[in-house]
């Protein structure tokens, strides 16, 4: 999605920018160990195919991805708004009034490339968008469901790829943060989903509930989830999943991680693309 384009989501336990072509190599890296093959079901890709990859969930309407990094606290290089920094063009929503620090006090810069850098950077975190599907109609021989859904379902993902960084409260936290972003920018997100679909003018749907599917022996996703509010539905599936929901919106929002705040990601351009490209050769 462009909604998070140039948006650093920072608390207390996580950081969270957006997925962008400096992030690939090491991303590439994680998704070579057969271990998170399996547990993210997906097949090995070539380092193009991953660039490819990248502009393709940015250019989405249906596909939310943040890349999960250490919090600011340990090691922060990020600083709140100053003068001496590389500028770039930020759009921010009118409906927005996150891009300000607690209490009034100065917007929180993230700069690309050094707190997201490599060695700070653990997992990524996801959000689907798909069409709600009545439970009435799931084994029904009904009509294929609208393009353009008066609700949909909101499918969260997460990774803590590296070992080192497992079982600290990142993949908890990176959710949490996540929540608190799509529930914030409902309106947002809703109006992306629907701006290459079908839909009337003016009008998007709704987000019905959130869900996730689970490897059942994934005791560890399963206690931070049902931790959060979702509940199993079901049995386990055809791939060994349980599928957890969360109906529970309202309440869900009034969780706010501690120390959240959204930022303005900073982006040198040219340091950028000389990167990626050096990394293609």
């Amino acid at each position: 999605m462009k909604l998070n384009e140039n948006c650093a989501i920072s608390t207390d336990q996580v950081l969270l920018v957006p997925y962008d072509p400096h992030h690939v190599l090491t991303y590439h890296g994680w998704m070579a160990d057969p271990a998170i093959q399996e547990a993210t079901a997906s097949e090995p890709l070539t380092l193009e195919e991953e660039y490819e990859n990248q502009q393709s969930w940015r250019a989405s309407h249906d596909k939310l991805t943040f890349i999960v990094c250490l919090p600011l606290s340990e090691g922060a290089l990020s600083h709140d708004d100053d003068t001496t920094t590389t500028t770039t063009t930020t759009t921010a929503t009118a409906d927005s009034t996150s891009l300000d620090g607690p209490g009034g006090t100065a917007p929180l810069l993230v700069r690309a490339g050094q707190d997201d850098a490599p060695a700070r950077m653990v997992g990524d975190v996801n959000l689907f968008l798909y069409p709600y599907e009545p439970e009435d109609a799931a084994d029904s021989l009904a009509a294929p469901l609208p393009a353009a859904p008066e609700l949909v379902v909101g499918e969260v993902d997460v990774m803590i790829a590296d070992p080192r960084h497992r079982q600290r409260g990142l993949g908890r936290g990176a959710v949490r943060a996540l929540v608190r972003y799509v529930l914030r920018h409902a309106g947002e997100v809703a109006r992306e989903y629907a701006s290459d679909k079908d839909y009337p003018a003016g009008k998007a749907p709704g987000l019905k509930m959130l869900m996730v599917k689970i490897k059942e022996g994934n005791q560890g996703s399963l206690r931070l989830f049902g931790r959060l509010g979702f509940e199993q539905e079901g049995e386990v599936n055809y791939f060994g999943e349980l599928t957890l929901v969360n109906r529970e919106l309202e309440e869900l929002g009034k969780d706010c991680p501690e120390g959240y705040r959204e930022g303005v990601y900073l982006r040198n351009d040219g340091a950028e693309g000389a990167a990626a490209a050096a990394a293609r050769t």
